[in-house]
């Protein structure tokens, strides 16, 4: 099994292998323009087209009306926890409200605070990170500008179940390391962001989905290139925008599409992958350690450990062997991670489950 469909990693992860062979083709020449698209202009017929793909794509995948824009930005999700609350937390509303669940989200809330008053409504600290709160019954002021989420942590491997009925104020999530990995009712949300070098490809681009009546809340005083309208009244050509980037997202949702069929069939992939995972872990919690509490876990990214850095360390040694990589803890919490992104296919979830038992036998 080639390297690329055993890397397991949190970020940069996995490419689909026809997405792979694509962009291999287009650094050399774009079949459609014997153009490298390392050389192609930003301000090309051809480019203009992929743009207009790559939100066809994206609307089509979650079924997106026309309530809401898609615009392609820079910066990531660390750019837009300040840009949002620079846009939307105006004086007419309350301070918005923040979930902190994880690292991340806890990123998000601490540079909101930068920006202006903010409030947490919940706070896993005291959990550990290893569980969450159900969306619906959190205590939030409903005159609150937004309440914000990320919807899967990617650290401590928690994943929230999507919100089941409409929010009492506007719903904004970071989906950058779940999205487009299920089906959502994107009607619930005011705004969903996500950041490539997850499901989406290389990074350097955010896609970023917008309810329209959100954007009359801006502040006329922003400077244009932190304006969320900016990008989107340029068809997220405002400034020179990452070509490569939005070529291979372009690719990934042609992928979803045509080879997947859509997020239905994607998201039954992605629970087969993570039950198996699941499963083998459970089977070995004498030796092993899953951070997330069973009713959280995440399908996107596993965290476990056999409490020993040295044993977790030999782990990763001896999943090399079979060319599995990327599976070492973030930084911040040590241990292991197994990400499970669209890209990772059964069988390699299949290496790497019979790697953890030959592993585990070895030290019984």
């Amino acid at each position: 099994m080639h390297s690329n469909a055993l890397n397991f990693s949190a970020g940069p992860g996995a490419l689909p292998s026809t997405v792979l062979a694509q962009t291999r083709e287009a650094i050399i020449a774009v079949p459609e323009t014997g153009v490298s698209v390392l050389g192609m202009s930003h301000r090309s017929e051809w480019f203009v087209s992929i743009v207009e793909e790559a939100e066809r794509n994206i609307r089509a995948l979650l079924g997106l009306s026309d309530r809401y824009s898609v615009s392609f930005l820079q910066g990531g999700s660390s750019l837009l926890f300040a840009t949002i609350p620079m846009n939307f937390a105006t004086p007419a509303f309350a301070p918005p409200a923040y979930v902190n669940s994880g690292y991340w989200s806890s990123r998000a809330s601490a540079e909101a605070s930068r920006v202006g008053p903010s409030t947490v409504v919940w706070d896993g600290q005291s959990v550990g990170f290893r569980e969450l709160p159900t969306l619906e019954h959190l205590d939030v002021d409903r005159r609150a500008a937004y309440l914000h989420y990320v919807s899967n942590e990617t650290i401590e491997g928690l994943q929230f179940r999507l919100p089941t009925q409409d929010p009492a104020v506007p719903l904004i999530a970071d989906m950058s390391s779940d999205f487009l990995s299920r089906p959502l009712a994107t009607e619930r949300f005011a705004m969903i962001y996500a950041h490539a070098q997850k499901n989406l490809g290389p990074a350097g681009v955010t896609v970023s989905v917008i309810d329209r009546e959100l954007l009359g809340r801006i502040p006329g005083n922003l400077p244009r290139i932190l304006d969320f309208r900016t990008q989107i009244e340029h068809h997220s050509n405002y400034n020179t925008p990452p070509v490569f980037a939005i070529y291979v997202l372009t690719l990934i949702t042609r992928w979803l599409l045509n080879d997947i069929g859509g997020l239905a069939a994607m998201q039954k992939v992605n629970e087969t992958k993570s039950s198996r995972l699941y499963r083998q872990l459970d089977e070995m919690q004498d030796v092993v350690k899953i951070h997330a509490a069973r009713a959280w876990r995440s399908q996107m990214n596993v965290a476990f450990t056999f409490g020993d850095a040295r044993l977790d360390r030999a782990f990763t040694e001896a999943a090399a062997e079979h060319g599995i990589i990327g599976l070492d803890g973030h930084r911040s919490v040590g241990g292991l991670r197994a990400s499970l992104y669209n890209a990772v296919t059964p069988e390699a979830v299949e290496l790497l489950c019979a790697t953890l038992s030959e592993f585990a036998l070895q030290r019984a």
